[in-house]
């Protein structure tokens, strides 16, 4: 991992730079979705294989995206493609992120909730936990059925959990204590 996470700095930092200049938003939106579809085992065996060029692999991942290409993301593509370091798309993804938020002061939050969080409690939660962390949060949700109910979240290294799975487990020592 360390390996990757090497190879994909530079890449990240110099994506970062080219896109600080224009739209940020954009280009995170595009890597990241590059790097989701980077981490598919037969699109990388598709790009290993000797039969296939380099602008084919290109066709295939720029196919992928929902939307049009923009030129910048392309083109380091079209290097990654090149260089055969189409593997380390997913820790250049993570890296510009990581980027991007702290060029704006943002930290990501995984919310992991046994229901569906409609938009309206998202809100209420998200500024609930600004306030708690003391910082701003970019939220995502994921759904996980064994929390009973109540919310796990996770920012960074710090973790919040209130789910009833967790409640359970701590009556669970206190009366084996």
């Amino acid at each position: 991992m360390a390996e990757l996470a090497t190879i994909a700095r530079p890449y990240a930092e110099a994506v970062f730079q080219v896109a600080r200049k224009g739209d940020l938003k954009g280009w995170l939106d595009q890597v990241e979705a590059l790097g989701l579809v980077a981490q598919d085992a037969q699109l990388r065996q598709f790009a290993e294989d000797p039969k296939v060029t380099p602008e084919q692999v290109l066709d295939v991942i720029v196919a992928a995206l929902k939307a049009p290409a923009l030129d910048g993301v392309r083109n380091l593509l079209r290097t990654l493609v090149e260089n055969g370091r189409l593997a380390a798309l997913p820790e250049i993804a993570a890296q510009f992120r990581a980027l991007a938020n702290a060029e704006g002061g943002v930290s990501d939050a995984v919310i992991q909730s046994a229901y569906p969080i409609d938009a309206g409690q998202l809100a209420e939660i998200v500024a609930s936990l600004e306030k708690r962390f003391g910082r701003k949060l970019s939220a995502s949700v994921t759904l996980d059925p064994e929390l009973i109910g109540g919310i796990r979240v996770v920012v960074g290294d710090e973790v919040l959990d209130t789910s009833v799975k967790a409640r359970l487990e701590q009556m669970k020592v206190s009366l084996t204590a």
